[in-house]
């Protein structure tokens, strides 16, 4: 075999050798719900009900300006982006429960579930233990678990979201 005649056929050798490589592949997703039927989860457990407590705190303007970001990006279908204002507004109170918890949010619609996870339990250990909010720490928690297969650990998940509820006063 001639130089001019060998190396089209080292070239072609070496293309049959790449092709058996294998590539590395990202476990495959539990099935299951959809990220936003996740999402949509997360804001059932908050429940509407009128007759209990749930206490608002005065917010700085400027991270209320980064929340409202967030929540049209989120209505736009830019999550990367709901998830970056929500970052910047962290980096100015990074021990707010409802950043947080709206921060762990995004993170479940982006398929991050051990983040989702981590920012649900630190908004749940910073913040109230009883209300709508408290529900949406233990709904996120349970659904980053169901998520990624735990179904023993979402299921104690669940049982706390009623821990969450106190009765309030019956108005007239």
């Amino acid at each position: 075999m001639d130089f001019p005649t060998r190396i089209p056929a080292v070239a072609m050798l070496c293309l049959l050798l790449s092709a058996c490589g294998t590539a590395v592949q990202a476990p495959a997703p539990v099935p299951g719900p959809s990220l936003q039927e996740r999402l949509a989860a997360v804001h059932a457990a908050a429940g509407v009900d009128d007759t209990e407590l749930d206490v608002q705190p005065l917010r700085d303007p400027q991270v209320e300006d980064l929340r409202e970001k967030a929540a049209r990006a989120l209505a736009a279908g830019q999550v990367a982006d709901a998830a970056e204002a929500l970052n910047q507004a962290l980096l100015i109170v990074p021990e707010d429960p409802a950043v947080l918890q709206e921060r762990a949010e995004v993170a479940l619609l982006q398929g991050q579930y051990d983040r989702a996870e981590t920012l649900a339990r630190r908004a749940f250990d910073v913040g109230s233990k009883v209300g709508p909010l408290c529900r949406r720490h233990w709904a996120t928690i349970e659904q980053s678990r169901l998520a990624r297969g735990q179904a023993v650990n979402a299921a104690s998940a669940n049982a706390q979201i009623g821990t969450c509820t106190v009765p309030g006063l019956k108005r007239m």
